[in-house]
């Protein structure tokens, strides 16, 4: 790919990105757990293997994004990271399942065949203040 291209394909990913973060009213997200010493092995990956690895496994992980471990979840997917790590606000993950995105990006999705539920208000806070507090 030549230089144009590719600072075109950069270009483009940037005003995606920013887009995706400018639609999301963050004031809607539910408050952060107080919560302290919040890790993904406690306090995260059970709430994860219940409402996302069935889609977000090892397995075909859609999007390839994987929260079945620490490292795939601060890694991210197609999309790029998912976490910002001491800003669960601004965290694309955080968005999905406050389900304040396009709906395309609502985790887990409403019409899943699995019958998952959404995650309750305590969830969502919880994963934000594990996320505010470092994603550790």
């Amino acid at each position: 790919m030549n230089s144009k291209k590719t600072l075109a394909l950069i270009s483009a990913l940037a005003i995606s990105t920013a887009a995706f973060a400018a639609e999301v009213d963050v004031s809607k997200i539910p408050p952060a757990s107080d919560k302290k010493g919040l890790t993904y092995e406690k306090d995260i990956k059970a709430i994860f293997d219940k409402s996302c690895v069935e889609c977000h496994g090892a397995v075909k992980p859609k999007g390839r994004l994987r929260l079945d471990s620490l490292e795939g979840a601060l890694k991210g997917g197609v999309d790029g990271k998912v976490i910002e790590p001491g800003n669960g606000a601004k965290s694309k993950l955080v968005h999905g399942i406050s389900f304040l995105t396009d709906e395309e990006y609502w985790m887990p999705p409403p019409d899943n065949k699995q019958k998952i539920e959404k995650l309750t208000t305590e969830q969502i806070g919880l994963v934000r203040a594990w996320i505010d507090q470092g994603a550790k």
